[in-house]
C-alpha cells in the first residue's frame, strides 16, 4: 500500500521547523518526518472493522500543515497524547472491499466517505461502554474518551491506496451523488457547521474572510440556510472572487482596504488611534473567519458590530497575539468549530453529513467548479505546491487514485 504520513519524530519536526524559512522543500527531504512509502497491507485489526480502496480524496490545509509541521509544540491539542504516526488524507471517497464477521453498517461494494476517522478516536471507535454525553449526542469532535487510547488504530488514509477503519468512521453515501460531490461532502460539512453555529437572520449582514475552499464552503452554506441575509466576502485573488460572486456573495472585498469597505457597506463609523490603530462602531452582525490567523482574527472582532458575533472556521496551530479587547467592549461573542457533528435541522437533530446531502440533492449546495485540478498520488508533491501557489487558479485540488 502506498500512503502518506507524518510521525511524531520531535527532532525531524523541530528541524523542519528551523530550516523551512531557508529551505522550503525540507518537508519533502529525507530528514522530515513526513513519508512517501509503500508499507504492507494490514489485516482487519477487528472483527468490526473495514477496508476502504480510494477514489478520490481532496487537499486540506489541515493535510498541508502537517505535512510542514506547522504545529507548535505548546498549544492545547498538542499535549493530548495523539498518535506516534498520522495518515494523511480526509476528504476521500472510496469503496468497501473487506469487511469483519461483526461489521453491520455496510457491505462490500459500498461507497462511503471518511466520517470521524481522520478527527481521532470515540467512543464507538474504541467500542466504549457507555459512551460519553458528546457521542451520545452524535457530535463526535468532542468525545472525552478521545484520548484514551484503547483498541487498536486505523492505518492509512485518504493519501494512500486504501486504509482500515472501525465500521462507525466511515459513512456510506447515496449512488445519486457523483464521485466529486461524495469527497466534498466533508468540506462542505465544516461549511454548513460554522453556518449553523451563528446563523444570520434575513435582515442581518454576514462577512465571510478568506475565499479559499473553506470560505467558499462557508459562503454558500450561509446562503443556503439564509438566503435573505446580505452577504459579504474578502477574496484574495479574482478566480476566487468570480467564484463568490458565483456562490452567492452580495458583495466582493477585492483590492479594497476591509476596514473602509465595511464602513461603506454596512454603515459603521471607522476611528484611528494612535501608530494607526483602527476600530469600527458597527460592522457585520456575522463574521467568518475561514483562515484563523492572529491578523484575521484580530481584524475580524473589529470587523463586527456591538453583541455580533465571530465564529473562528479556520485555524493555526501556534500561539497567536490577538488583541481581544472588542470581546468585551462590544461584547462579542467568539466561538469555534471543529468539522462537523449534529445540527438542529428541519425541526430534528441531524448529522452534518445528512444535511449536506439533502442540500446537495436540492441544488442549494454545489461542488461545480470548486475541483480544479487533479493528480495521481505519485505526483504528490505536485499536488501540495499546486495547492500552496493560488496563481495557479487552484481551488480544490484532489488525488484520483484511478490515474495510478
Amino acid at each position: 500500500m502506498r500512503t502518506i504520513y507524518v510521525d511524531k519524530d520531535i527532532p525531524r519536526a523541530l528541524v523542519v521547523k528551523a530550516l523551512r524559512p531557508v529551505w522550503p522543500g525540507v518537508a519533502f527531504s529525507a530528514i522530515s518526518p513526513s513519508h512517501f512509502a509503500e508499507i504492507p497491507e494490514p489485516p482487519l485489526p477487528g472483527p468490526r472493522w473495514v477496508r476502504v480502496k480510494n477514489h478520490l480524496c481532496g487537499v486540506c490545509a489541515s493535510d498541508v500543515s502537517l505535512l510542514f509541521v506547522e504545529a507548535d509544540p505548546d498549544v492545547s491539542p498538542v499535549a493530548l497524547p495523539g498518535y506516534q504516526r498520522i495518515y494523511l488524507g480526509h476528504e476521500t471517497v472510496g469503496e468497501v472491499v473487506e469487511v469483519g464477521p461483526g461489521v453491520t453498517r455496510v457491505r462490500r461494494g459500498d461507497r462511503v466517505v471518511m466520517d470521524t476517522r481522520f478527527q481521532g478516536a470515540t467512543c464507538l471507535s474504541q467500542e466504549i461502554e457507555p459512551i460519553c454525553p458528546h457521542c451520545a449526542a452524535q457530535n463526535y469532535t468532542r468525545c472525552e474518551n478521545a484520548s484514551a487510547g484503547v483498541g487498536p488504530r486505523g492505518v492509512g488514509g485518504g493519501f494512500s491506496d486504501s486504509y482500515t477503519a472501525h465500521e462507525t468512521e466511515i459513512y456510506p453515501v447515496p449512488e445519486r451523488l457523483s464521485a466529486e460531490q461524495a469527497m466534498m461532502i466533508e468540506p462542505l460539512s465544516t461549511g454548513l457547521h460554522a453556518a449553523l453555529k451563528r446563523t444570520p437572520a434575513p435582515t442581518q449582514k454576514a462577512l465571510v474572510v478568506g475565499c479559499g475552499i473553506v470560505g467558499l464552503c462557508v459562503l454558500q452554506a450561509v446562503r443556503a440556510v439564509s438566503p435573505r441575509c446580505h452577504l459579504t466576502a474578502v477574496a484574495r485573488h479574482a478566480h476566487q472572487a468570480e467564484a463568490a460572486k458565483r456562490l452567492g456573495a452580495d458583495e466582493i472585498i477585492r483590492g479594497e482596504d476591509v476596514y473602509a469597505a465595511t464602513a461603506r457597506i454596512t454603515g459603521a463609523k471607522l476611528y484611528t488611534g494612535l501608530f494607526g490603530n483602527r476600530t469600527l462602531l458597527g460592522g457585520y452582525d456575522v463574521v467568518y473567519d475561514s483562515i484563523g490567523s492572529a491578523a484575521t482574527i484580530q481584524d475580524s472582532l473589529r470587523w463586527a458590530r456591538a453583541g455580533g458575533a465571530v465564529v473562528m472556521v479556520g485555524f493555526e496551530l501556534s500561539r497567536q497575539k490577538v488583541d481581544l479587547n472588542p470581546i468585551w467592549h462590544q461584547e462579542l461573542d467568539l466561538t469555534g468549530i471543529y468539522a462537523h457533528g449534529c445540527e438542529s435541522w428541519q425541526g430534528g437533530a441531524m448529522r452534518t453529513y445528512d444535511a449536506v446531502i439533502d442540500l446537495l440533492g436540492r441544488g442549494a449546495l454545489t461542488v461545480d467548479g470548486l475541483v480544479t485540478h487533479r493528480f495521481a498520488l505519485g505526483e504528490w508533491r505536485k499536488a501540495i505546491d499546486t495547492t500552496l501557489d493560488k496563481s495557479t487558479g487552484a481551488i480544490k485540488v484532489m488525488f484520483d487514485h484511478s490515474r495510478g
